[in-house]
């Protein structure tokens, strides 16, 4: 425990916090000093007005609160499970909530005819479709912040709870290691948002063609499957030809979402270091700009008439 503690203070937090400031900065510049971020701030505000919005924050906030107070059985690692469990229902609320907007915000747009209306305006298609895509990731953030927030208080509340429950003594029950395990979660959340920013993306690129239904079964699919990607290439491996084609087709066309996955990291106490953040941001960063770059393709020549 004492090693855990120790390692979540020596990670790189300030290029971390650096990283992240300057992209939330890039945000804020975009959204209030062009016009796609005047389209990106109605999609956000329409977002969050949504009763989608606020189902999916209180189901969060609600099963997070249960997950802290319910056993587990785990012998000893109940604070892992909350961990565990609890990233998990972050992840899928903002997804839905991606997806739900995306729909919403483009499809239904489409369908209504009011984008039509406003690309009479000195606005492009590209712009549109930009504005959409960080009003849909504006609304995540929107989501995931505080939730995150009363996620990590949870976590630190658990820690003690349970070193009540199980009588631990004063050495292993200290505010330093309750500390290191809320920071120990952090690179987590960070990662989950990064897979929902890929996968907003993708949801927005079969906004501008298909229906909200079609949206989100296909999410779903595409969530599943990009988490079973490697086990899917190694599993073919030695076997038929083109069973293993198919196989690297796949890994390779679909998102590589088991990179945001932090499973073991939570299994084994352990922190994601600095460096394996920055590959998944460029990894997601290069993703989202190719679902952005399908989807300008694919709504090019969308008929809005």
């Amino acid at each position: 425990m004492l090693a855990q503690a120790t390692t979540a203070v020596n990670v790189n937090w300030p290029l971390v916090i650096g990283v992240s400031a300057a992209l939330l900065v890039a945000l804020l510049a975009y959204l209030y000093g062009t016009r796609g971020g005047i389209i990106a701030r109605a999609t956000c505000k329409e977002a969050v007005r949504q009763p989608v919005f606020a189902m999916m924050m209180a189901l969060s906030m609600s099963l997070l609160v249960i997950n802290t107070f319910v056993p587990f059985f785990s012998l000893g690692e109940d604070v892992k499970m909350l961990k565990d469990c609890g990233l998990a229902t972050i992840l899928i609320t903002s997804l839905l909530l991606a997806v739900w907007t995306a729909s919403t915000s483009i499809a239904d747009e489409i369908e209504g005819k009011t984008a039509m209306t406003l690309l009479s305006k000195p606005i492009t298609r590209r712009q549109f479709i930009v504005g959409k895509y960080l009003g849909i990731v504006t609304s995540i953030l929107w989501l995931m912040v505080p939730t995150a927030l009363v996620f990590l208080g949870l976590i630190f509340f658990k820690f003690f709870y349970d070193a009540k429950e199980s009588s631990k003594s004063g050495e292993d029950v200290t505010t330093a290691l309750a500390v290191a395990e809320v920071v120990q979660i952090i690179p987590g959340l960070l990662l989950s948002f990064m897979e929902v920013s890929v996968l907003a993306a993708v949801s927005v690129a079969i906004s501008t063609r298909l229906p909200m239904v079609v949206n989100l079964v296909t999410c779903l699919a595409i969530f599943v499957v990009g988490h079973l990607t490697p086990a899917l290439v190694e599993s073919s491996t030695g076997g038929l030809e083109p069973v293993l084609f198919v196989a690297r087709l796949i890994a390779t066309v679909l998102p590589a979402l088991d990179v945001f996955n932090v499973a073991a990291s939570v299994a084994t106490g352990s922190i994601v270091p600095a460096n394996y953040l920055g590959y998944a941001l460029i990894y997601a960063m290069c993703y989202c700009t190719m679902g952005v770059l399908l989807a300008f393709i694919l709504f090019e020549d969308r008929d809005l008439a």
